[in-house]
């Protein structure tokens, strides 16, 4: 239902001035936010800080040096002060090299030599150096083992959701973030709508009680192909798979759960658990590699009582939607990672609509999501304020995973059978770079005509 009749953004709220404050406060406010129905709600302002605070100096290591894990180190350095990039790894040199150019080109930073490290083990250097954080960007498949790795080196880590491809992995994450919260160390994931100032006034306002109770959620990501790489000309097989990763279950988890898995984990997050079983559907249409999907559909079950519709795309030339809609008893959100961040009655009338606070000059005060997750992560290291976010991530990433496996069978997939499931996926063996001994069947859901 879209609105019928736009009111004020500041309907329902009685102190404007404490959200133009949010980013420079220094702590919790509450405001007062009333609903036809009753007189008034508490509603927890966020709280967010512009930049991390001084403190001990605090060096990154990166595995990963692609698109996500350069994009990655340059958020990391605008989180603050005294930060600094100290070894990276990837698996092919020509990655190093274009992360290393980024770095010099954007942030006058010179990596040696010495630091620069390649290989399927060189994560092993990395958490072996004298890095005080890890960033892991990889492709998915590889994160469980490298998270591990880390929290056995007692690292602070920023990783890159998904955090695993199957279900092994997933449980995997889980367990290692039970040991990063006992080693008192601080985990961020990729989940930046957590991180983002807009969601989490939105979420404050459902919580306070704006839209009574939470009774379904829709959740998207629909829109054209993403990327691919064809194989090239003294390219192993290995190699085309790594280039070519996001069409690559194995590497992937396929899209459901590469990049739908941020919707997913917003209706996680606003409802407070995850679904206790899937049905859904998918199909490949147009994809030119790889063994992915590229269009799912699932009914996600709450409890058995509350529903979430997935649905995610990737197809050239649909109709495109990503957002997530949160309905009520009262009212529904729309909440999209750019400017879409509203609660309507069940009119439709507009109860309140997120804007950022400006500062004296009239510009945004609201932080780049992807630097407020680093921003987040430091202040936590250096003030003592645990943070460990790679569980309740896993648990989305699983939910994705389940609905994946009830589109690829056809069948009805419970979390039970997900946290009991011994899937994995990927090559047999040691990795190298040569052939890829694995199954390369495409899913195909239920039984042919007889």
């Amino acid at each position: 239902m879209g609105p019928t009749n736009k009111t004020s953004r500041r309907k329902f709220l009685g102190n404007s001035a404490a959200i133009g404050a949010i980013g420079v406060i220094g702590a919790s406010q509450l405001i007062r936010a009333c609903t036809t129905e009753e007189k008034s709600a508490a509603v927890v302002v966020p709280e967010f800080l512009k930049t991390a605070p001084e403190g001990q100096p605090l060096k990154a290591g990166v595995v990963g040096c692609g698109g996500r894990g350069t994009g990655a180190a340059l958020n990391f350095l605008d989180a603050g002060p005294g930060l600094s990039i100290g070894a990276i790894a990837d698996v092919f040199q020509d990655r190093i090299d274009s992360f290393r150019k980024e770095l010099r080109d954007q942030k006058s930073v010179e990596l040696d030599d010495s630091v620069c490290f390649t290989g399927f083990d060189a994560f092993k250097r990395v958490i072996d150096s004298d890095v005080d954080i890890v960033i892991l960007a990889t492709p998915p498949y590889f994160r469980p083992e490298h998270f591990q790795a880390c929290v056995e080196a007692r690292k602070h880590v920023f990783m890159e959701k998904p955090v695993a491809v199957d279900p092994v992995g997933a449980r995997a994450v889980m367990a290692a973030s039970k040991q990063a919260e006992a080693a008192g160390l601080c985990v961020v994931t990729g989940t930046q709508r957590r991180h983002q100032w807009s969601y989490n006034n939105v979420l404050a306002r459902i919580r306070a009680g704006m839209m009574g109770e939470i009774v379904a959620t829709n959740v998207y990501w629909n829109q054209s192909k993403l990327w691919h790489n064809d194989q090239q000309a003294g390219w192993t097989e290995m190699e085309w798979m790594i280039r070519d990763w996001v069409n690559w279950t194995w590497l992937s988890g396929d899209h459901i759960v590469e990049q739908h898995v941020h919707n997913i984990d917003v209706s996680n997050w606003f409802v407070g658990n995850a679904p206790v079983e899937a049905v859904g559907m998918g199909s490949r249409l147009r994809r030119p590699t790889g063994d992915c999907y590229d269009n799912f559909s699932v009914d996600f079950i709450y409890d058995k009582k509350v529903h979430m519709n997935s649905m995610c795309r990737q197809i050239n030339d649909c109709a495109n939607n990503v957002t997530e809609q949160i309905r009520g008893s009262k009212g529904y959100s729309l909440t999209a990672s750019n400017d879409l961040h509203h609660i309507y009655d069940l009119e439709g009338n507009l109860l309140y609509e997120y804007a950022s606070p400006l500062d004296a000059q009239g510009e945004p005060l609201e932080n780049d999501p992807y630097v407020q997750e680093h921003i987040d992560l430091v202040n936590a290291i250096r003030t003592g304020t645990q943070i460990v976010e790679a569980e309740e991530t896993a648990k989305s990433v699983l939910t994705a995973i389940m609905g994946r496996q009830s589109a690829y069978t056809g069948k009805l997939v419970t979390w039970e059978e997900m946290m009991g499931s011994g899937l994995t996926l990927g090559p047999k063996g040691e990795l190298k770079l040569g052939p890829v001994d694995m199954d390369k069947t495409i899913p195909v859901a239920g039984s042919a005509p007889v």
